[in-house]
């Protein structure tokens, strides 16, 4: 009886063989290339191609296929060859142009281009427009607000306030501390509807404020936890009691550095006088306009997107509640914030933030 062609021996080494079993055992990579290493695999351990593609299900030829393709360029191999693919009917000038319009020359009857005036404008369909801005990640449509400080210490005080966070003192508390006032207690007009499957809750837009609250806090940056009284009003009276408040809560051997706003609630007299009295107690402001510094505001963030915002609340009782249990549950599993920036970084960052403004002046 006649033998078919001796399939050509394939050897694989040690480095080989554990690169291909770890693309056989991938989850994430494409499944074609997961397949084509299972069928180098088994052909470097002697399985015949008829036995390969009956056990994977595929045709002989497939197989024969890429053992061949594996032979001739090792693991590149198993990746499909580029295609030519459809000749592009729009030159690179051209698109260009469009770009360089989006960004540099809004349109005389608007601020911004949308995909279809730019689309009328060039005579480009808009769904290429609209390829073509995703490509260059133009969106004209969006807006990012900004402020600069205009602190005559700015640079001394980002040093000492991201010092305190990189590099925190001995046998002291680093405490970042602000107050985030009149949150209203709100009180929907009509029962929300709850969430189910395939629909968001609903929430009438309207609703009744039965009050306000302001809430103290101070993040200690060491451990993540939060001190926060809740009081009716946020004058510097109330001011100096969550100061004492503190001055109970953290234990006397240590220093508080405490990192604030330049609110004047936080510079009054009585506040400077009693801060005066208490050498452990050291302030740090923050520039002008550089809230983005103290920690505690991204702290307040959490709390609002998960406790308050979407809430009603018949009274400020029920608000004051809910801000509690927050906090004990926050607090009960707290970790702390980790910050990175260097305040070379930040300055750098500030630095090319005033060219670009300054070279889009007219």
């Amino acid at each position: 009886m006649p033998r078919g062609r001796a399939l050509p021996e394939l050897t694989l080494s040690d480095h080989e063989r554990s690169q291909l079993f770890a693309i056989a055992r991938s989850r994430t990579l494409p499944h074609g290339i997961v397949r084509r290493a299972e069928i180098v695999l088994a052909s470097a351990d002697g399985e015949s191609n008829k036995a390969i593609a009956k056990r994977l299900r595929l045709n002989q030829l497939t197989v024969g296929k890429w053992r061949r393709r594996y032979l001739a360029e090792g693991l590149e191999g198993l990746h499909d060859e580029l295609r030519s693919g459809r000749p592009r009917s729009l030159e690179d000038e051209r698109v260009a142009e469009v770009i360089n319009t989006a960004l540099q020359s809004p349109p005389a009857h608007a601020t911004h281009w949308t995909v279809r005036e730019m689309a009328e404008h060039t005579g480009i369909s808009k769904s290429t427009v609209q390829r073509w801005f995703e490509l260059f990640g133009v969106q004209s449509h969006r807006q990012r607000t900004f402020k600069l400080s205009t602190d005559p210490f700015f640079v001394e005080k980002v040093r000492d306030i991201v010092g305190l966070y990189l590099n925190p003192p001995d046998c002291a508390v680093v405490l970042c501390v602000d107050e985030k006032s009149q949150i209203q207690a709100l009180e929907r007009t009509q029962p929300l509807l709850p969430m189910g499957l395939g629909y968001v809750e609903g929430v009438t837009h309207d609703y009744v404020r039965p009050g306000t609250t302001t809430l103290f806090a101070a993040l200690d940056v060491a451990s993540g936890e939060v001190i926060t009284p809740c009081k009716p009003r946020h004058r510097h009276q109330e001011f100096l009691t969550f100061l004492r408040h503190v001055d109970r809560e953290v234990p006397k051997q240590f220093d508080v550095h405490l990192i604030i706003d330049n609110y004047a609630t936080h510079k009054h007299p009585k506040v400077k006088a009693w801060l005066a009295r208490r050498p452990r107690f050291h302030v740090h402001f923050t520039p002008t306009y550089a809230s983005w510094l103290n920690l505690v505001e991204r702290w307040f963030g959490i709390i609002t997107q998960q406790a308050i915002r979407r809430g009603s609340f018949s009274n400020v009782k029920m608000l004051v509640k809910k801000i509690d249990q927050f906090v004990d549950h926050y607090n009960a599993t707290s970790r702390p914030f980790v910050w990175t920036a260097t305040a070379d970084s930040i300055l750098a960052k500030v630095e090319r933030l005033c060219l670009l403004i300054s070279g889009t002046q007219h």
